[in-house]
């Protein structure tokens, strides 16, 4: 047997099996629901006074807030790979925090804020921050730290000899960035671009608390299906076929892009020496950035330990203890169980995918990675409910399986697209040299991609961790009183009398859950840098 059929005979179990998970996980559920679709479901939608607005603020809003996450998000990432700042770890780590906390977090501190009664407001006498203004705020506080992450990941494995090589001929820096990095960027940028616009498109918390009478699709949706008795499930469906339309055309994009990088394959992050201006410029320009990010944060933290806000903000811990007594820390107890065991299966089914598509290239890992490139763009809320009519009358429903099943299914493509984008930026003839020294694809994997790619799979755990900590749509049709994570609460207290002080309360204590899994895998990744280092340079 020629090397070509034994590789062809090992890849095609395995992506069979992968295409046959994915399959359960989303499209199976998917074409379930979609087959309850009725002619009078688009009727309805079309005739409804709001929706032709709500369609115009989805695409407008989330094309501004998506451009404004990219570019900052793009910015901060050559500030913290490609400078000699200080702090980059610090700035790293804050720049990330947004991402740590639900959605519905973010506009519960730009309430406290910019709101009517916003401590910003009644200070400076600025507007109230409700509308479009609010949304777009709120989302790129909501969607840059994916779009940063991405990028960030992407930039470490750039060759950086060849800006060097530039340099020596007189390249200027404006030619360097059209003819070196945009070529290099192109894929990976595109990924990030319809990750971030699908992540914003699709979220209903920040327009449902802070966008007023201004509605999006996803807002409408929750508002009209979600949130009224006896709603609509076909007209959910038809919700969830416009919210759908960033997949598909993400997808043809990816069809009409694929070449391949041609960057050479670099073993460990590079840093391009900066001058004192640039990083005086950067170090400036992160600081702002977080600053702006802590703000909100911070504002929903003071809060949480006030009676009353803003009428009596005479400090307390009553929030916490009603929180507690309401069952607060058992529902935090299944909130963990349930994100470590998203994050390690969502983590593996990630990889092996990425590796499928990306170093094993064929008609079915093309197949694979449009349906992966599906998922992202498919709202929680819609999978969620696919998920509840699929699974009714099997053994997993009411438990925490179905749970997880829905969360890595909801939150798997960016991971993917991670791994996908640090695997397509290797040198593509790795497995040939492998195959000619006789080491087969597993040692390959155990020896070489896995230790260069360790950074990019603590990213990936951490993202599917945070992001079950703090979901709330998908799982809100599928958690019982037993089940039931500790983001529920949110939705439970925000329209209670004392609830925004009760959610920020929540919001508090998911983040802090997520800044110590931050924090743990920071160091875990610094003991293992210090590791793989020679020994006389540890010494």
């Amino acid at each position: 047997m020629t090397r070509k059929n034994r590789t062809a005979t090992f890849s095609l179990p395995i992506k069979l099996a992968v295409l046959l998970i994915l399959l359960i996980l989303v499209i199976l559920p998917i074409i379930r629901m979609f087959s309850g679709i009725r002619a009078s479901d688009f009727e309805t939608v079309f005739a409804s006074p709001l929706f032709g607005d709500a369609l115009k603020n989805s695409i407008v809003l989330s094309l501004i807030a998506t451009a404004i996450s990219v570019i900052v998000a793009y910015l901060l990432a050559l500030c913290t790979v490609r400078t000699n700042i200080a702090g980059k770890r610090f700035f790293s780590i804050l720049l990330t925090v947004p991402m740590l906390i639900p959605s519905i977090s973010h506009g519960i501190g730009l309430t406290t804020l910019f709101g009517n009664n916003g401590i910003l407001t009644r200070l400076f006498g600025t507007p109230s921050i409700y509308g479009p203004v609010g949304i777009v705020a709120g989302s790129v506080m909501y969607a840059f730290p994916v779009a940063y992450i991405m990028l960030a990941d992407v930039l470490k494995y750039e060759d950086l000899s060849v800006y060097e090589a530039a340099d020596v001929l007189g390249i200027s820096k404006a030619r360097q960035f059209l003819n070196i990095s945009l070529p290099y960027l192109k894929k990976p940028l595109i990924a990030t671009i319809f990750s971030t616009f699908s992540l914003i498109v699709t979220d209903y918390g920040v327009p449902v608390l802070i966008g007023g009478k201004t509605y999006t699709i996803s807002s409408l949706m929750f508002t009209e299906v979600a949130a009224a008795s006896g709603g609509s499930f076909g007209k959910s469906i038809v919700y969830a076929l416009f919210l759908l339309v960033p997949a598909i055309v993400a997808f043809v994009t990816d069809l009409l892009n694929k070449e391949k990088g041609t960057s050479a394959f670099v073993k460990k992050a590079e840093t391009k020496k900066t001058t004192l201006a640039t990083n005086i410029v950067a170090f400036s320009f992160c600081t702002l950035v977080s600053c702006i990010v802590a703000l909100p944060i911070i504002s929903f933290a003071i809060q949480a330990f006030v009676v009353s806000y803003p009428r009596d903000m005479t400090f307390t811990l009553d929030q916490i203890s009603y929180m507690i007594d309401q069952r607060g820390l058992e529902y935090l107890t299944n909130s963990l169980i349930i994100a470590l065991v998203t994050a390690l299966v969502g983590t593996a089914l990630s990889y092996i995918t990425a590796y499928l598509t990306a170093r094993m290239r064929s008609s079915i890992s093309r197949l694979i990675h449009l349906m992966v490139l599906t998922f992202m763009a498919i709202p929680g809320l819609v999978l969620g409910l696919s998920y509840a009519m699929t699974f009714k009358e099997t053994v997993v429903y009411g438990t925490v399986v179905i749970i997880i099943m829905v969360n890595v299914a909801h939150f798997m493509s960016s991971p993917y697209l991670m791994m996908y984008n640090s695997f397509g930026k290797m040198n593509e003839n790795l497995e040939s040299v492998g195959q000619t020294l006789g080491i087969s694809r597993m040692r390959m994997l155990k020896d070489v991609f896995i230790p260069q790619n360790v950074s990019t799979i603590s990213e990936m755990f951490s993202y599917l961790f945070v992001n079950c900590m703090m979901t709330i749509s998908a799982v809100s049709f599928l958690a019982t009183t037993t089940t039931r994570p500790i983001s529920l609460m949110i939705s439970q207290f925000k329209d209670s009398v004392g609830g925004m002080e009760l959610a920020a309360v929540v919001s508090l204590m998911i983040l802090i859950t997520n800044i110590l899994l931050k924090g743990l895998l920071s160091l875990v990744n610094m003991a293992i840098t210090a590791k793989k280092r020679p020994r006389k340079e540890r010494i």
